[in-house]
């Protein structure tokens, strides 16, 4: 697996602000940025791609999807990222900032916390018009010659961007009937906690202590948005990551279980297998197979 960091300093188009923004493949990469990015890699910092026309696929935790005209594909840091060829003259835009840009926004954006597992967000035909009209002036903005490159314009404009993808995300994807508000704020801190120090053991009762909840309250939020127990979502997730360094790093079973905060190799594999339904071996025996097809 292809690792991202110190990407941004590559491709950045602004002097102070770690961001870029590609309209129709229009900016070359670098050739050594172009051999990462045609692989399964890491990110290491926020990734949006919006197709204007066109269509394109990739695969983001293992899980392939393909986006169309008017929708737009996303990527967090830490997930394991892949886009598969596509047509370099279709209308699209690529944007990507780090946490050091996104700190520096007025607004939050709860969707970059992805609390319904997707990748891709959809907008009607007024909010597609306004996205690319801001992505257009975005990019202008951003390769505008000689000191026509204001930060705070820059950000206000990237405010207005992720404030759209914000808004669609949550109108595809939340339950309307739920009032969501704060079970919604709760639920996005319950991720957080998890994914801020993923190798530690999780205590469900320490995580609600620390969010002022019951660990019944928690149960049920996190069941509400996810469809499983607190425990469940935290094995979940550590056997997704589990999977991706499988796949994308050579380690072995006692590593991989020690770096993920399993002091016993042999439980690891356990939880591993009902989780997936396969041993690690098969696993690994699989992906071998796939690797030679």
């Amino acid at each position: 697996m292809e690792e991202t960091r110190g990407m941004m300093e590559k491709i950045r188009h602004h002097d102070k602000l770690s961001i870029a923004l590609n309209e129709n493949c229009a900016i070359p990469l670098p050739g050594d940025v172009m051999e990462i990015l045609v692989k399964p890699h890491r990110l290491s910092f926020y990734y949006f791609q919006y197709i204007v026309q066109g269509s394109a696929t990739f695969i983001a935790d293992l899980q392939q999807f393909t986006v169309g005209n008017g929708g737009l594909v996303f990527g967090l840091p830490n997930q394991v990222f892949t886009k598969l060829p596509y047509d370099k003259n279709m209308q699209q835009y690529a944007l990507s900032f780090d946490e050091s840009t996104l700190m520096l926004l007025p607004g939050t954006y709860p969707f970059l916390i992805n609390p319904y597992n997707a990748n891709t967000i959809s907008f009607d035909t007024a909010a597609q018009q306004r996205v690319k009209n801001l992505l257009s002036g975005l990019f202008q903005l951003l390769h505008a010659p000689g000191k026509q490159k204001k930060s705070e314009v820059i950000l206000a404009h990237l405010h207005a961007v992720l404030t759209e993808f914000n808004t669609a995300y949550f109108e595809r994807y939340e339950r309307k009937e739920v009032n969501t508000g704060t079970k919604l704020s709760k639920y996005i801190a319950f991720k957080l906690a998890v994914e801020t120090n993923l190798s530690e053991q999780h205590d469900v009762q320490g995580i609600a202590d620390r969010l002022a909840l019951t660990s019944s309250t928690l149960y049920g939020i996190v069941k509400e948005f996810a469809g499983v127990s607190p425990k469940e979502w935290i094995t979940n997730r550590l056997m997704l990551e589990a999977q991706r360094k499988l796949q994308y790093s050579k380690m072995s079973v006692k590593e991989l279980a020690y770096e993920l905060g399993f002091t016993d190799p042999r439980y690891f594999s356990r939880v591993f297998k009902k989780s997936t339904g396969k041993s690690v071996s098969a696993y690994l025996a699989e992906l071998q197979d796939l690797s030679h097809n």
